[in-house]
């Protein structure tokens, strides 16, 4: 949704807009194209994202290796007061998935790794080969939203040791009803993504990283977020919401919680990818846009 982005993101103020998930530096380019006063501080946790940014994007921009969530600190560093804009492009990029050493692929073979931090943690291999199976359902149901977690659970901790993403994918699909493989593309893409979220803390980063990026926008700064799952755009949902004034008290009855508004949403459902870019682009098909801007003051 490249297009997208750039169209609710043109219009910030001049100052200095932050890409809290620069991957190759596609967004931030297209951006800098249209905007040529803006300053980029770049961030992603995998080097080999950064190095394709460094080479993409002109000089002056700022980059480091950074979970989103530690943003704080790196903007600290570089002394940014506030912010114009920000994006979150969350999930794995299409390099990663496309690069079976990275093991984010069940269609090709690789190490069951999926760090996107190559350097940093434990990799996927310790979940799939010692967690208990019962363990094990409840991250596929939690973070997969898989129908079918128990019956994979158990196929996995019977085949272990697993060595690789083929024989992964192989078994999950094994585990899987006939009649259930013909549905929601691939029968192993909800175990990956599960096992994906939870090697690399998805979930627990988004509504503090937000959070914090709420509160550092200029008056009419803007923010966006992609995300491609349920339980991501659910997080953002929640978490802009209560940003722009996510009222708690009953329907017909005066505010007594004390609720703020800072932000405004900028549309009142998240925007999907247009039927071209999905044909184009099949992976977009998943995408969720959510953009909002920041009030010129707080309002009760």
């Amino acid at each position: 949704m490249l297009r997208e982005v750039v169209e609710a993101l043109e219009e910030i103020p001049t100052g200095i807009f932050l890409d809290a998930t620069v991957g190759a530096g596609g967004h931030a380019s297209a951006l800098l194209e249209r905007r040529p006063d803006l300053t980029c501080v770049g961030l992603d946790r995998d080097p080999e994202a950064l190095a394709m940014a460094a080479r993409r994007l002109p000089d002056g921009v700022r980059l480091a290796q950074r979970r989103f969530d530690a943003l704080g600190e790196a903007l600290a560093g570089w002394d940014v007061g506030c912010l114009a804009g920000a994006l979150f492009d969350l999930g794995a990029s299409s390099m990663q998935l496309d690069d079976p050493g990275r093991g984010f692929s069940y269609r090709r073979g690789g190490p069951i790794d999926m760090r996107m931090d190559p350097t940093s943690g434990p990799c996927a291999a310790g979940i799939v080969n010692e967690w208990p199976a019962e363990r094990l359902a409840g991250l596929l149901r939690g973070y997969g939203d898989e129908p079918n977690a128990r019956r994979i659970a158990r196929a996995v901790a019977a085949n272990r040791p697993l060595r690789d993403t083929a024989e992964l994918a192989e078994v999950v699909c094994s585990a899987v009803p006939p009649r259930r493989r013909r549905r929601s593309g691939h029968p192993a893409k909800r175990t990956f993504q599960a096992l994906r979220i939870a090697v690399n803390d998805e979930l627990a980063q988004i509504r503090p990283a937000l959070s914090e990026v709420i509160g550092l926008l200029a008056p009419k700064g803007r923010g966006v977020v992609l995300s491609y799952h349920s339980g991501e755009d659910r997080i953002v949902k929640e978490t802009l919401g209560e940003a722009a004034g996510g009222c708690t008290c009953p329907p017909r009855l005066p505010c007594v919680c004390g609720a703020v508004k800072c932000i405004a949403l900028l549309g009142r459902r998240a925007r999907r990818p247009a039927a071209a870019e999905v044909q184009a682009n099949p992976r977009s098909r998943s995408a969720r846009l959510r953009a909002f801007e920041k009030l010129e003051a707080t309002q009760s």
